[in-house]
């Protein structure tokens, strides 16, 4: 029985640990202070600029109704079959270059084969490492936010003033 009651002990003790461990980092959120008397109605402080006096509202468009409105062509509130594969049949289009309404392999992997040409620098039919180096997917950088503050780091000189 007693074998029992120290691991329920234990479990206790790691639980206990881990929260200590897992929300060192967390810092109460406190409110926003109090504006001084006579400076809340739209007029600004040193710098800053002036708060609107109402918040703006939201748009009630979703996300999703967006798109619906983007597939809905003829804006009767209904998305019907050739409205919905329009996308699909301007791609198949793109690569049907004969325009023959069949699709061959060789229209179909025209960017794979263009690519593997340009790549191809000694004409030799067959890559090199380097040349195979050149068919990577160029990734585009992340964009940058510009209407948002940095994140601030978990190694910032805050942490030095709690040790």
């Amino acid at each position: 029985m007693w074998r029992y009651l120290v691991g329920g002990l234990a479990a206790l003790a790691l639980a206990a640990a881990g929260m200590l461990v897992f929300n060192r980092n967390a810092r109460s959120v406190a409110a926003l202070p109090l504006a001084p008397v006579g400076q809340g109605q739209g007029q600004a402080t040193g710098a800053a600029a002036p708060l609107p006096d109402t918040v703006p509202e939201a748009s009630d468009r979703t996300r999703e109704q967006k798109r619906f409105d983007r597939y809905d062509k003829d804006r009767d509130g209904k998305v019907t079959r050739e409205e919905y594969l329009a996308a699909r049949r301007k791609a198949f289009a793109k690569l049907d270059v004969n325009h023959d309404g069949l699709l061959a392999f060789d229209e179909w992997a025209v960017k794979a084969e263009g690519k593997f040409a340009a790549a191809d620098g000694d004409k030799s039919g067959a890559m090199t490492p380097v040349e195979f180096a050149r068919t990577a997917v160029k990734r585009k950088p992340p964009r940058v936010r510009r209407d948002c503050p940095p994140a601030a780091k978990d190694d910032a000189p805050a942490n030095a003033e709690e040790s």
